[in-house]
């Protein structure tokens, strides 16, 4: 049976400030720059008194140890936490199935990554004439495999402007060993910067302290890219 908290739901999706909205960010910066959690509260809709429908999607990762934990929960595994109802059960389950089933259509393998020159294969095309900073996250297996590519921020990557936090959050949630993190020079120069080679030392020593690898940054311009560990910037020899 549902846990007896579900009997009310007080926060919506419209309740959170705009920034946070995911619905919002979905239609302004794409789906692929949301998180797993922003979006399995477009599927929830709602959360439950006392918590807001994107707290309650970042605790149901937490708490089944990951994404793809939680896309193998059953009926009854979700309707044990708090929030869920039978109806919200549902509505996860038919979108796992439908990934499963969309994937099985048109397998494709896994992204591995074995050098620098993968992650330009993989990001190249996207990243190298955009008009305006974009740093992305690769989370990537114990078997070098990209299981998670996500967009955490747009701007001026620079110390001052992004989180560690946030960009180690995503390696966190999904309980991954291993993060890359690339940025592109929309100036076309893919050479580090002061503030490339001071954020990714900052990115290197939180990761640490969390037992993740931060295995490269790579800066993407015009048609070229930079390794920043094979140049040794930001990373002790």
């Amino acid at each position: 049976m549902p846990n007896s908290s579900n009997s009310t739901y007080t926060t919506l999706i419209r309740d959170l400030p705009e920034g946070e909205r995911p619905r919002e960010r979905l239609a302004k910066y794409g789906v692929s720059a949301l998180s797993n959690p922003e979006l399995i509260a477009i599927l929830l809709r709602t959360g439950m008194k006392g918590e807001s429908v994107l707290n309650m999607s970042y605790r149901l990762v937490s708490e089944f140890g990951g994404f793809e934990k939680m896309g193998q929960a059953s009926f009854t595994q979700l309707c044990s936490q708090d929030g869920i109802s039978e109806a919200k059960a549902c509505q996860l389950l038919a979108a796992f199935e439908l990934g499963r089933r969309l994937i099985s259509l048109s397998p494709k393998e896994r992204t591995t990554i074995n050098s620098p020159r993968d992650v330009y294969n993989l990001l190249g095309a996207d990243m190298r004439y955009r008009d305006q900073e974009h740093l992305r996250v690769l989370l990537v297996s114990t078997n070098s495999e990209v299981v998670g590519n996500l967009e955490i921020y747009k701007g001026t990557v620079n110390s001052a402007a992004v989180r560690v936090a946030e960009v180690l959050k995503p390696a966190v949630l999904e309980n991954v060993p291993s993060i890359i993190v690339v940025h592109n020079h929309p100036s076309g120069d893919p050479s580090p910067s002061g503030p490339d080679i001071m954020i990714t030392r900052q990115i290197k020593q939180a990761a640490e302290l969390l037992d993740i690898e931060l295995l490269d940054h790579i800066v993407i311009g015009g048609g070229t890219f930079v390794s920043m560990k094979d140049r040794g910037l930001g990373f002790p020899s």
